[in-house]
């Protein structure tokens, strides 16, 4: 069954562009294309939408309210795709329910591969974007439940959150390398993410993937 999407991009060229890359591959279906945030909105509700490709600077609604929306009304997934790799709009897009974050640089593959991690449940972040936000002193979101975990598991969360290496999380924290894998296999089964990237995001902006049925 071929992913439905919803390419939303203020721009002519951007939007034929992204329609032609998904129309030709068997794998996709684009059910609608928007020139600003409020007519995403609109064809949303109206279509049955798998995974939104939205930019955040458009017109009349911008794609972080437009998300706000889509996320609220449960009307699909949203892949923000953009030019800004701001860290407070990362922040921003990510807590308003968008699913993952890229910047408008990757070649068509790595788009859909991004788009099918989205549709498949996993959150995803560009790399640039996630070494950024590790640049930045992590601060942990109000809204990141700690009663979740241990103190130990805590530890090894921010330090995930500051971008460390299981090797570099180890020699921080006194631990053998199995000790710390094992550790992050444990909060991921815990908390029903995936990946490390999921651990860091939902510890700096509280946005945490619903658990696996």
């Amino acid at each position: 069954m071929a992913i439905k999407v919803i390419i939303a991009d203020d721009s002519d060229f951007v939007r034929e562009g992204m329609n032609i890359i998904l129309g030709v591959d068997g794998d996709f279906e684009v059910i609608g294309c928007a020139a600003n945030g409020r007519e995403c909105v609109e064809l949303a509700r109206c279509g049955s939408a798998d995974v939104i490709l939205m930019d955040i600077q458009m017109p009349e609604m911008d794609g972080i309210e437009a998300t706000k929306i889509i996320a609220r009304e449960g009307l699909g997934k949203v892949l923000i795709l953009t030019t800004f790799d701001d860290y407070d709009l990362v922040r921003r897009a990510i807590r308003s329910g968008a699913k993952g974050y890229l910047i408008k640089n990757h070649p068509p593959d790595r788009l859909k591969q991004m788009i099918r991690s989205v549709y498949s449940g996993v959150n995803v972040l560009d790399e640039s974007v996630f070494e950024q936000m590790a640049s930045v002193e992590p601060t942990k979101s109000h809204d990141f439940d700690e009663s979740d975990f241990s103190a130990r598991e805590l530890e090894i969360i921010a330090a995930v959150a500051d971008g460390l290496s299981n090797r570099e999380i180890a020699a921080k924290l006194y631990l053998s390398e199995g000790t710390v894998k094992n550790y992050i296999s444990g909060i991921l089964e815990k908390s029903g993410m995936e990946h490390r990237t999921q651990i860091a995001i939902y510890y700096l902006t509280g946005n945490k993937q619903p658990p696996r049925q």
